[in-house]
Order: structure tokens, then C-alpha cells, then sequence
């Protein structure tokens, strides 16, 4: 019989699957220790190197130098020597007999092994999906990149014939690309596109031709006033962040700034923006006044001068025929009161216009040109736009500006609003503006732009050169053409006479009154041009929502 007992310290066991050793936590060792006295056994049992014991042979082995000399055994070593042998033998069948009855252990490195290479085999299964997909999207990109798509983006403008230097067209189509799409309309007169603007509103649908159905449209300064009363265009919005803005002078901003009654009012918005401007000029023929003995024309009161008397055409704008009565008796162009601001008054303006009607052979804005070039008058009174291509045409015409001063005009870019009407019928501009309109402001007023105006290309000068300076531009550029004579400096007046020159602002009812009263007083029958004048009076004053019975 034997007692177990078990032990604290782990068996090492080679595994079958793994070339090393490692401890099994599922088992403990036991000791087996007889309680019986063990057999006697006749036979010795000696251990050698091997994995199973071996029988001894026959013949014994040489005793060693150690048996030799080695004292012989007592019974009691014997038994001792014996008890250790068998106890040895019955612990090692012990174990045996454990292990033979145990489960076998479960194999966790294999497991682990088999999990860790599953996962390496899944993570290289994900990586080619994600190879495939980044490919994929990468051959779309370049697809896509390789696309051609028809973005425009439209500017459409009107403007008043001979107003835009062709080069201007040219350059900003160059500067925008190709995606930019670009039309322009021209019509004869500031009169046509006002009265294009107007018409939609009173039919209440617009088309795409119509000027109201443009991004941007030319009005002449004049205008301004009863196109904001009518509400035919809109303010020019964020025009305090646009550069050409930052930059334009204070006379425009002064001038451009407006109510909604289109009165001038510091705390108003900009309803336009300048891309030329000129003056009222006065043109005669230097052949005539030369072979006559005549003095040259250099003021407003040679108008007045006996000599001429019938040998003058002038325009039939009221605010120029009587502006330069006013100038000519040393008063402004924009009086207001003309009883308090002029000598003499009413009545003295009143004397002064009667004399200027009969010196004037002809008042037609129409035709006033047609005469001085067919020689039936030698004086023209007009504007710059209008007399400078005319001049420039005929020999022997000398242009100045009068030396007290004179009445400027401006050509301006106005946005439509157009959003007023309803309208889906195509090609009409049912939306807004086109984002490049601040662009093709700022680029039309550039230095660079003033070049075809220095070259009397385009009458007018640039909007830069009402500060008084002009933009540099090279000799060479400007030789060539034909020069007029006159005292004019790149299309404008010198900075002496500039100082004096003033623009038209708009008349207040009491001033449109003493107008409407002195063109009424000087008529006479058989003066049908001076009743043109009174019928433009009236028409202006109906314009400003100014009518009372004295005009019927």
C-alpha cells in the first residue's frame, strides 16, 4: 500500500506540437510512499543512459579503484539502499499512472497561433480592398478632371454708341477668359435707353432685348435723377468694399450719392458709377474769323458780340441755353434762387436770354452741327461728345472751353431692376446682376483706360482725370492722329478752367418754376425753336413730379 501526497511544485513536460519546455498548470505532482516493506528482489537493478533499463550481463564489471578500496557494506546500509530503490520506482510509476489518467491539456499557443495568423490573413484580405477602392476613386478624379464643363458667366451691357473705346471690349474679354460670355447693345441716344428702361414697367413684362434685361446700362448724368424717382434702376450694393470705389474721387462721390427721391444727400446710397466725362464747348471756324478780322472765341460773352450775331447754332437744352445766361452774368449753373443770387434777378436773366435768342440762328441739338458744317453758321455751342468727333472731321475748327467755366456732363453705369418684374420668359433677367459688373467698373476705370480719350479716339476723358492729373501715358502713343486746336487737354478742360466748370445737379421746383417762367416770356410767334425749349421744360418738370396749372 502506498500514500500519495501531493506536491506545490510543477511538472515540465515536453509538448508533442512545440520544440521546447514549458510548465502545465493543470497538474501537480504527487509522492508515492509505501507503507508496506518493500519485496526483496533477488536481481539488481542498475540505470544507464538509455530510455529503458537494461538487464545486467553475465559477466560483471571490473571493480573501479574506488570499489577496490572501499569498505564493505553493513546489513543495515543494505536495507536502507533497497527501501530508496523501490520508493524511487513506485514514484515514477506514480506519475506515470497520473498522467495516463489525466486529460490532455488544451493547446492555448496553437490556438493563439492559428487566431494570429487568421487576423494577418484578414488584415492583408482588407488592405488589397482598400488598395482596390483608392484606385478606383483615383480613376474617377482623373475622369472627372478630364471633363469639360460649359460654365459662362454672362455680362450684358448697353451703352450709348461711341461712348466704349473697342479696345476696351478686346481687353476685358482677354482679361476674363473664355468662360466669361459678353454682349454688348448700342443705341443712338441717352434719350432711346431711358426710354427703354421705362417701357417694361408700363407693359409690365420685359424681353430679352430690352435694356431693362441687361446686367449694366449707360445713362447720362442727367438722367440719374428721374431714373431713381421712377425706379428704374437700382443702388449699387457693397460699393464701399470695391477698390474702384476706395478710389474714385470725392466730387463723384458727392455727386453720385443719392436719395430715393434722386436728390443729392450725403447720406445716401451710389446709384452709378463714372466711366467718361467732358464739358460744353464752344467750336468756331478759324478760316472765317480769320478772313473777317474776327476776334477768337474764348468766353460765354462772345456769344453776345455784335459781329456774330445770327452766325451761331446752339443745343436746345434749357439748362445750357439759360446756364449760360447765368454764367455769362457771373452766376452758377445750379443757382437756386435766381431773384437772391443773381444782379438784377429774374429780370435781368430774363433781358440777357431775349438777346442770346436773337444771336442764335438756330437751337436744335439735332441739327445745330449739320449747319456749322455746311457753313451756314461759324459758331457751335454744344457737348465735347458731340462737337470733338465733328471738329475732328472738318478743317480749320479750333474747340475751347469757356474761360469762366462751363457745365460738365458725365456718361454713368447703372444696374437695371430688373427683379421689379415678374417674368420667366426666357432670356429675360429674372436674376440678379452678374457678379462681374464691379468688375468691368473697375476695369473700365483703370489708368490705362484713359489711353484712346488722350488719343481722341473716344471724345470725354477718363473719370482719374477729373482730380486734375491725368495718367501717364508714353509720347509715342498719342503722335499720329489729328490734333485740335483749341484749349483743351486730353479731352478735358485745363486744371485753371476745370476749377470753375460745374455738373448739373438736379433743379429744385422752385427753380424748375423761374425756368418754366422765363422760357415762356421771351416767346414770340414764328419762334418755334424757343417753344421746343418750353416744351423740354415741361417735360423735365413732369419727369420730377413737378406740375402745376401754370405748365398747361
Amino acid at each position: 500500500m502506498a500514500l500519495l501526497l501531493q506536491t506545490h511544485y510543477p511538472l515540465s513536460l515536453r509538448s508533442p506540437r512545440c520544440p521546447y519546455l514549458f510548465p502545465n498548470p493543470y497538474y501537480h505532482s504527487f509522492l508515492i510512499i509505501p507503507t508496506n516493506p518493500l519485496p526483496r528482489f533477488n536481481a539488481a537493478i542498475t540505470f544507464s543512459g538509455h530510455r529503458t533499463p537494461s538487464r545486467p550481463s553475465s559477466a560483471p564489471p571490473a571493480a573501479s579503484a574506488f570499489d577496490r578500496h572501499a569498505r564493505p557494506a553493513t546489513p543495515l546500509l543494505k536495507a536502507f539502499a533497497r527501501a530508496a530503490v523501490s520508493a524511487l520506482l513506485f514514484l515514477c510509476f506514480g506519475v506515470r499512472m497520473c498522467l495516463a489518467s489525466s486529460p490532455p491539456a488544451p493547446a492555448l499557443p496553437t490556438v493563439q497561433e492559428e487566431q494570429t495568423v487568421q487576423d494577418d490573413h484578414d488584415g492583408i484580405k482588407q488592405d488589397d480592398k482598400e488598395t482596390v477602392v483608392d484606385k478606383e476613386l483615383e480613376e474617377a478624379f482623373n475622369a472627372w478632371k478630364s471633363k469639360t464643363f460649359a460654365l459662362t458667366v454672362p455680362l450684358k451691357v448697353v451703352a450709348l454708341r461711341g461712348s466704349i473705346p473697342p479696345s476696351w471690349i478686346k481687353d476685358f474679354i482677354n482679361s476674363q477668359g473664355r468662360r466669361m460670355k459678353f454682349n454688348v447693345k448700342y443705341y443712338a441716344s441717352l434719350e432711346n435707353i431711358f426710354s427703354d428702361l421705362s417701357i417694361p414697367f408700363t407693359k409690365g413684362k420685359i424681353g430679352p432685348a430690352s435694356a431693362l434685361a441687361a446686367d449694366i446700362v449707360g445713362i447720362g448724368d442727367s438722367w440719374v435723377k428721374f431714373a431713381i424717382n421712377k425706379a428704374i434702376i437700382e443702388p449699387i450694393r457693397d460699393v464701399e468694399d470695391q477698390e474702384w470705389f476706395k478710389s474714385l474721387d470725392d466730387k463723384w462721390k458727392v455727386y453720385l450719392r443719392r436719395n430715393r427721391e434722386g436728390e443729392m444727400d450725403p447720406k445716401g446710397d451710389i446709384w452709378a458709377a463714372p466711366y467718361r466725362w467732358g464739358c460744353m464747348v464752344i467750336a468756331y471756324k478759324t478760316n472765317k474769323f480769320q478772313k473777317h478780322k474776327l476776334a477768337p472765341v474764348e468766353d460765354w460773352a462772345d456769344l453776345w458780340r455784335p459781329d456774330l450775331a445770327g452766325r451761331i447754332s446752339m443745343v436746345d437744352s434749357p439748362r445750357e441755353v439759360i446756364g449760360a445766361v447765368l454764367k455769362y452774368m457771373g452766376a452758377s449753373y445750379n443757382t437756386n434762387d435766381i431773384n437772391m443770387e443773381v444782379n438784377g434777378g429774374r429780370d435781368a436773366v430774363k433781358h440777357n436770354l431775349a438777346l442770346l435768342a436773337k444771336q442764335v440762328r438756330l437751337f436744335d441739338s439735332s441739327n445745330y452741327l449739320k449747319a456749322f458744317g455746311v457753313g451756314d453758321v461759324w459758331v457751335a455751342v454744344g457737348w465735347s461728345s458731340d462737337i470733338i468727333p465733328a471738329a475732328k472731321r472738318m478743317s480749320n475748327v479750333a474747340v475751347v472751353v469757356p474761360k469762366s467755366g462751363a457745365s460738365l456732363w458725365a456718361d454713368l453705369w447703372a444696374i437695371p431692376a430688373a427683379s421689379r418684374i415678374q417674368t420667366n420668359r426666357i432670356g429675360g433677367r429674372i436674376r440678379g446682376p452678374s457678379p462681374l459688373i464691379h468688375q468691368w467698373i473697375e476695369f473700365c476705370l483703370q489708368s490705362a483706360r484713359a489711353l484712346p480719350f488722350k488719343q481722341e479716339v473716344i471724345p470725354g476723358a477718363s473719370p482719374s482725370h477729373l482730380q486734375g492729373h491725368s495718367a501717364n501715358v508714353p509720347v509715342e502713343l498719342t503722335k499720329g492722329g489729328p490734333r485740335l486746336n483749341g484749349n483743351l487737354v486730353d479731352g478735358a478742360p485745363p486744371p485753371d478752367i476745370l476749377e470753375k466748370c460745374e455738373f448739373l445737379e438736379p433743379l429744385s421746383n422752385s427753380t424748375l418754376s423761374d425756368y418754366h417762367w422765363l422760357l415762356t416770356s421771351i416767346q414770340e410767334p414764328g419762334h418755334g425753336l424757343i417753344h421746343k425749349m418750353y416744351q423740354n421744360i415741361i417735360s423735365v418738370a413732369k419727369f420730377s413730379g413737378w406740375f402745376n396749372s401754370k405748365l398747361t
